[in-house]
């Protein structure tokens, strides 16, 4: 007995060891030697601080900053990512920091942003670092490989543009909607005041799911709210170093995060058993992005005999959906939300639009050609996707040693690049890269800058560039079109400038603009 015991022990202290020893060798060791390896090549940044790393100053200048608007000007980078804006004239346009042990390499230059986004050595995936993520989206922005150009296979059918064009009544039956609502509360007195953050979502909301799913804003509202609520929790869980299986721990917020998954999951579930148990689909429900999904899956399967892994399964489907919802609604509302901000901001360039929208259209549905002449109107998103992305960083990780440039990167290394930084770059964009000048892109996006390699990407860009892109503009143009022929808009005297991010680039404190019927 005394042995077993004494074996029991050894083991026992044994496992303690090699515990401690892999903490020591990933908390401490493995950053002081990539930081090292990193200085010798000439990167410049922050010391390696345990265990937190840079965690705590970057939260602590964010508290300060966001405790308080900026005057109404496009230089937002110190409010919206102060600790990077204090690194850059630190350290220069590339430069290391620290995500608890994790190095995070800041990178600004065109030309390897273009090698990492285009991953032409394969060396590149997006980081996997933060578990929540996965409870908000998943689906193909989060594959890799493989089961990334399955994905991306199955699914670009329903973007393809003669699909989107079968879209265009469900964009415009939206729109009308959101005319008539404005109208009614402006009836009175010929004006009114709102919060366009709230409007644009929920017109975004039921844009989408009329066209992804043939329903309206309601039976998506749920979903929607769910989906707000998880994207809050998840910012909070990334202000905080992930220790490895905390997840698991039944906290207030993983409990919440758990239960908002389950919810949404449900409702996806009901609304695509629904679908596929109706038999023969009526033919307004194959043009829209979730039947042509579900007939490119079933075509992908009957062509590949029906093996293992053909297709996407159920729960493939619904991480497809759910990026379908989140990505959808998010990314257009936000776009329309800063569009109608800056034409406020700047009333010669809403003139100009509208003027151009009655001389495309005059009194006469929106089409899909006649999107497609509105050649102000899309210099004016292109302007206000580069001051103000949605997404203001993209982040890919080095799986393997990698040499990008005259630099070789070593394996388990964050490298984050800097859109909204880039998108600013004077050298680039010439002195007036903190304004406003939709005429930059007057000859498109590849003359718009003195770059022209990477330094216009809001969608991303190289094989991974976002696959509703053109559902997006589409939307946006429809949209803005439709508001400009019946309103003109101002800002109201009670907005305050506060760009922050939550998931995407928002305004802080709502966008109150104050509508007029025209």
């Amino acid at each position: 007995m005394g042995e077993y015991v004494f074996m029991m022990v050894a083991t026992v202290f044994v496992l303690v060891l090699s515990c401690l020893w892999r903490a020591l060798l990933w908390l401490w060791w493995r950053p002081k030697k990539i930081e090292r390896f990193l200085r010798q090549q000439g990167i410049k940044g922050h010391p390696y601080k345990f265990p937190y790393g840079n965690l705590k100053e970057e939260l602590r200048l964010t508290r300060e900053v966001q405790s308080k608007p900026i005057s109404l000007s496009h230089d937002i980078v110190p409010r919206v990512i102060p600790f990077v804006h204090q690194s850059v004239n630190n350290y220069g346009k590339m430069f290391l920091s620290w995500f608890g042990p994790i190095p995070r390499v800041y990178i600004t230059d065109p030309v390897l942003i273009r090698d990492i986004m285009s991953n032409k050595f394969g060396h590149f995936h997006k980081p996997k670092t933060n578990p929540y993520a996965k409870l908000l989206v998943a689906g193909v922005a989060s594959q890799e490989g493989e089961y990334w150009a399955k994905h991306r296979r199955i699914i670009n059918p329903a973007f393809h543009m003669e699909n989107l064009k079968q879209l265009l009544p469900a964009f415009y039956t939206s729109c009308c909607e959101l005319v008539k609502k404005w109208e009614a509360l402006a009836s009175s007195k010929g004006l009114c005041e709102l919060d366009v953050l709230t409007e644009m979502k929920n017109f975004a909301g039921d844009v989408i799911s009329r066209a992804a799913f043939g329903s309206n804003y309601e039976e998506g509202r749920k979903i929607f709210q769910l989906q707000a609520e998880q994207a809050d929790l998840m910012t909070q869980a990334s202000k905080s170093l992930y220790v490895p299986g905390s997840r698991f721990i039944p906290t207030q917020r993983n409990r919440r995060m758990k239960e908002i998954d389950r919810e949404v999951r449900k409702q996806l579930q009901r609304i695509i058993n629904k679908r596929i148990t109706a038999g023969e689909m009526e033919e307004a429900c194959k043009k829209d992005l979730l039947g042509i999904l579900l007939e490119s899956n079933a075509k992908e399967i009957n062509e590949s005999g029906k093996s293992k892994n053909a297709g996407l399964n159920m729960e493939e489907v619904m991480e497809e959906c759910k990026l379908f919802y989140f990505a959808g609604q998010e990314t257009t509302a936000i776009l329309l939300t800063w569009t109608m901000i800056l034409l406020s901001k700047h009333p010669e360039w809403q003139s100009r639009a509208r003027e151009e929208v009655f001389h495309v259209f005059g009194e006469n549905k929106p089409t899909f050609d006649g999107l497609n002449h509105l050649k102000i109107v899309t210099t004016i998103l292109y302007e206000v996707l580069r001051l103000y992305p949605s997404a203001i960083i993209l982040n890919r990780f080095t799986y393997k040693e990698t040499k990008i440039g005259d630099i070789n990167f070593p394996k388990g290394v964050w490298l984050t690049l800097l859109e909204i930084v880039v998108h600013r770059d004077r050298e680039f964009w010439g002195e007036d890269a903190e304004e406003f000048n939709p005429e930059r892109f007057s000859e498109g996006i590849f003359m718009a800058s003195k770059n022209q390699v990477v330094s216009f990407f809001p969608f991303g860009w190289g094989p991974r560039t976002c696959i509703g892109q053109n559902f997006a503009l589409m939307e946006a143009k429809m949209g803005i079109a439709m508001i400009l022929k019946h309103f003109w808009f101002e800002l109201s005297p009670s907005y305050a400038h506060a760009p922050y991010t939550v998931v995407t680039l928002q305004p802080q404190h709502g966008a109150p603009i104050i509508l007029h019927k025209l």
